[in-house]
């Protein structure tokens, strides 16, 4: 077992490195209530310059930033078309309804759509029957789906049609960051499209919170409010804005690192017949696999690997993700991936 566990369960269990924490040490603070913190406010400008869009807002956590967008950019009652297995079902306890009293509807498969099946989809204006479809948000790059990035011709077309029936555009991009490095495309180019976007300072940066909403300086004036009626808004955070500019004058380049251990550990876990992994869907940092019928299942799976060090996370009965990210090196990778297929490959029942 090794000296302290391999934490492949996400890209937010990362810790600041020294440089960051002395980074967060230096920040110059304020009250980022009134605007008055200057590292908050460096980092919603970089942000939104680095974006291209009119201005930024820092929000403590992504699922606040979904959260506000879905507040400001919908009405009570409409509805939200977004991929299958999209985060904002799934992995945000039901908040939309909570929050925003809205209903989504998921089309495509594997984490995209086309233009085609969003207008299939949509609800128009004013119909007797149908909620209006008001929105529609595109996940990028998409979790449960393995970390894969959108087409981004698809992208545009879908945003374009979209405005053609005054339907409202977000990009729930909080590893938007990824889906850049792994299609060489800068992170503005991917932003374009949309009307509101969210990128995320906690996973591939490294950062210990944050994300960030950037789009028009109406649309984001509005979010102010929305954040503070969620309970986000927070005073002298340039702490949290200081990790956050580090990662991004530190960490963006080294997201290759990752994708690379990746598709190494993938690699490996795609040669065993127990093991059921599309190594197309590897494109970033994300590896989602299944588990063949005589294998044990992904609880036991889990349990036997955390008892070698190496921490995985179960996505359904016989589906497990691996996250790789700055604080495992290639090597862990290599030694986890061996063990997680003699696991599969173990007895299928607890002995």
């Amino acid at each position: 077992m090794p000296a302290t566990a391999i934490d492949l369960r996400s890209d937010t269990v990362t810790r600041p490195s020294a440089e960051m924490r002395a980074a967060i040490a230096a920040a110059p603070v304020g009250d980022d209530q009134f605007g008055e913190d200057p590292t908050v406010n460096q980092l919603q400008e970089r942000v939104a310059a680095l974006l291209e869009k009119e201005a930024a807002l820092w929000l403590p956590t992504g699922t606040m930033a979904n959260q506000v967008a879905l507040r400001i950019l919908t009405r009570p009652g409409d509805e939200v078309i977004v991929s299958r297995e999209s985060h904002a079902v799934w992995h945000e306890t039901g908040g939309a309804a909570a929050n925003s009293g809205v209903q989504f509807s998921e089309i495509g498969a594997q984490g995209v759509f086309t233009v085609e099946e969003f207008l299939a989809a949509r609800k128009p204006s004013g119909h007797l029957i149908y909620p209006p479809t008001t929105l529609v948000e595109i996940e990028n790059t998409h979790n449960r789906a393995g970390g894969v990035i959108f087409p981004q011709d698809e992208a545009v077309r879908i945003c374009a049609a979209a405005r053609a029936h005054r339907i409202s555009t977000y990009l729930d991009g909080a590893r938007l960051w990824n889906a850049a490095c792994a299609s060489g495309r800068p992170p503005a180019d991917l932003a374009a499209p949309f009307d509101l976007i969210s990128v995320a300072l906690s996973k591939g940066l490294g950062a210990p919170g944050g994300s960030v909403l950037a789009g028009p300086r109406d649309v984001v004036e509005r979010a102010v409010r929305h954040r503070r009626m969620l309970g986000g808004a927070m005073r002298q955070v340039g702490i949290f804005a200081a990790a956050g500019l580090y990662g991004l004058d530190h960490n963006l380049e080294r997201l290759s690192v990752d994708h690379a251990n990746a598709r190494r550990m993938a690699t490996r876990l795609a040669q065993s017949s127990r093991i059921v992994l599309d190594l197309a869907t590897v494109q970033t940092n994300i590896i989602v696999f299944g588990l063949a019928q005589d294998a044990p299942d992904a609880g036991l799976v889990v349990a036997r690997a955390r008892e070698r060090g190496i921490l995985v996370f179960a996505f359904g009965p016989r589906t497990i993700r691996a996250v790789t990210h700055l604080d495992v090196s290639p090597e862990q990778c290599e030694w986890a991936a061996d063990m997680l297929v003699e696991i599969a490959e173990g007895p299928a029942v607890g002995v």
